[in-house]
């Protein structure tokens, strides 16, 4: 049973600039709630009530978010306002927050990497919160639950990308086991078009089996010289233990502004002004 998520939000989020100068780019909204409030709600939905986060500096916001502002309630109290915090105090007393600090950026692998004080010796999930998705009647999350309930090993969240744009992305290659589910053998990140494996990309969704801690450890620098997490799910995949899943849904890149706005659009459209 997967207890923890993981959330890596050290980030710059330098691409929403001046905007994420003092605000951590996982504070940004979609209509009036935070991305990173997307990204547990989704969590939880799987059953997931232990929320970890790698934060850096300047991410107070993130905190201060997950816990109880007693001068605001106090405020809003007996109004129409109050009812707009509902869904947070019901994450806040739902789930269990810890913390702690990526000192220096090195890649996706090393946040992972730095969040094992969090985790401990146990699978868990991975949320990268400016990828938002949508699904019904499963979030994208509790897909791959169930996935890793039936197989057992690492598994990261995929779909098509068009052929010229594999350079934003970890891209796989693997032999489908069933409707939309590959068993991974090679993964390339961002690779040049001309050299990518196939056009099924990586999105923000991992389950990891608690042995990447030490091959992360093991796994030397990679493009751009950082720590690439999919370096090490490689090591993982080499030996047959690693599913990439088309899941069931949309994802909207909120890293770009185009899907950013994208996002905002839909949720205005099919959640708040409903």
């Amino acid at each position: 049973m997967i207890k923890k998520c993981l959330f890596p939000a050290a980030g710059y989020g330098t691409r929403f600039l001046p905007a994420t100068k003092a605000m951590p780019k996982e504070m940004l909204t979609l209509v009036n709630k935070p991305l990173i409030q997307y990204g547990v709600e989704e969590a939880v939905a799987a059953g997931i009530t232990g929320i970890a986060i790698v934060t850096g500096r300047g991410k107070r916001a993130i905190e201060d978010h997950f816990d109880i502002s007693y001068e605001l309630e106090h405020q809003i109290k007996g109004t129409s306002k109050e009812k707009a915090l509902a869904p947070i105090r019901q994450i806040i007393d739902t789930c269990t927050f810890s913390y702690t600090r990526q000192i220096e950026m090195k890649g996706l692998g090393h946040a992972i990497l730095t969040g094992e004080t969090l985790i401990g010796s146990e699978p868990f999930a991975v949320i990268l919160a400016d990828d938002y998705c949508v699904a019904e009647p499963d979030p994208v999350l509790l897909q791959m639950v169930k996935l890793f309930e039936k197989y057992q090993c690492s598994v990261v969240a995929i779909e098509e990308v068009p052929a010229e744009e594999t350079y934003k992305y970890g891209v796989i290659d693997g032999e489908e086991e069933e409707e939309g589910v590959f068993r991974i053998r090679q993964m390339v990140e961002k690779p040049d078009p001309s050299e990518a494996p196939s056009n099924l990309a990586i999105i923000g969704r991992y389950i990891l089996t608690p042995d990447i801690f030490d091959i992360l450890r093991d796994t030397p620098p990679g493009r751009n010289g950082e720590l690439q997490i999919t370096d090490a799910l490689m090591t993982q995949a080499s030996e047959g233990r690693v599913l990439g899943y088309r899941f069931k849904g949309r994802r909207f890149d909120c890293g770009s502004v185009e899907g950013f706005v994208e996002a905002t659009n839909h949720c205005y459209t099919n959640y708040y002004k409903k």
